[in-house]
C-alpha cells in the first residue's frame, strides 16, 4: 500500500478504508504494526507504519504457551488449573445441551417451570456423562458423540398387518445392526430388544 501511494495519487479516505479492512481481516497480526494514513505534500495519501517491538517480544515470549491469570493468590498453580478446567466442562455441558441433546433454549416465566427445565437438562447431561464413562471402560474413548452417530442409524419400525376381518395387527421392531454397530453394542454391553409394544398397546397400557 505504501508503494502504491508513491506511484500514484490516492485519496486519504480511500486508503484509510483499505488499511482498516486489511487490519480487520488480519486482527491477530494487526497488533504487530502501528499504521496510519496521512496527507502528503501534494494532498495525496501516504501510509506511515512501524513495527511494534513490544508486541514482537510478547509474541516471542508467549508463543505456544497458555496463560491463565487469576486474582486468587492462595491457590497453587495445579488448583487454579483444575478449577479452570471445571469451568470449561460446564461450558461444554451447555454446548452438549444445544447440539448433541438438542435441548433448545426455553425462556420460562414461572419458577417451577424453570426448576423443571433445569432438572431435565441436568438428567440429560448425567446420562451423557454416563455413556461417556461406558465408552471409556469399553476402550472407545471418552466422547460418546461418534458412538451415538453410529448407533443412531438403528431404526425403530412399526409393521402394520391388516387381517381379512378388518383388524390391524401392529408390531414394533428394531432394525438389525450392521457388523460395526454390533461390535459397538457388544463392547458397551448393550443388547437391542427383539420386540417392543406398538404405539396403540402403549396407550392402552397407560
Amino acid at each position: 500500500m505504501e508503494a502504491g501511494c508513491r506511484q500514484r495519487r490516492q485519496k486519504v479516505v480511500t486508503v484509510a478504508k483499505r488499511l482498516g479492512r486489511l487490519m480487520g481481516a488480519n486482527s491477530r497480526a494487526a497488533g504487530m504494526f502501528d499504521a496510519d494514513v496521512v496527507a502528503g505534500p501534494d494532498g495525496g495519501a501516504r501510509v506511515v507504519w512501524r513495527k511494534v517491538e513490544a508486541w514482537q517480544r510478547w509474541a516471542a515470549l508467549s508463543e505456544g504457551c497458555y496463560l491463565l491469570r487469576s486474582n486468587v493468590t492462595d491457590w497453587t498453580a495445579e488448583e487454579l488449573w483444575q478449577a479452570y478446567m471445571q469451568l470449561t466442562e460446564a461450558e461444554e455441558a451447555f454446548r452438549i445441551h444445544k447440539s448433541d441433546l438438542r435441548i433448545r433454549p426455553v425462556w420460562h416465566q414461572r419458577q417451577h417451570r424453570v426448576d423443571a427445565h433445569i432438572l431435565v437438562c441436568f438428567l440429560a447431561y448425567v446420562l451423557w456423562k454416563t455413556l461417556g464413562q461406558m465408552c471409556r471402560r469399553a476402550g472407545l474413548g471418552d466422547k460418546p458423540r461418534r458412538v451415538l452417530d453410529e448407533l443412531s442409524r438403528i431404526r425403530l419400525v412399526d409393521v402394520v398387518l391388516r387381517t381379512r376381518g378388518g383388524r390391524e395387527i401392529r408390531r414394533r421392531c428394531v432394525t438389525r445392526p450392521d457388523e460395526h454397530q454390533a461390535v459397538l453394542l457388544h463392547r458397551l454391553g448393550l443388547t437391542l430388544p427383539e420386540d417392543l409394544p406398538a404405539a396403540d398397546e402403549e396407550m392402552n397400557a397407560a
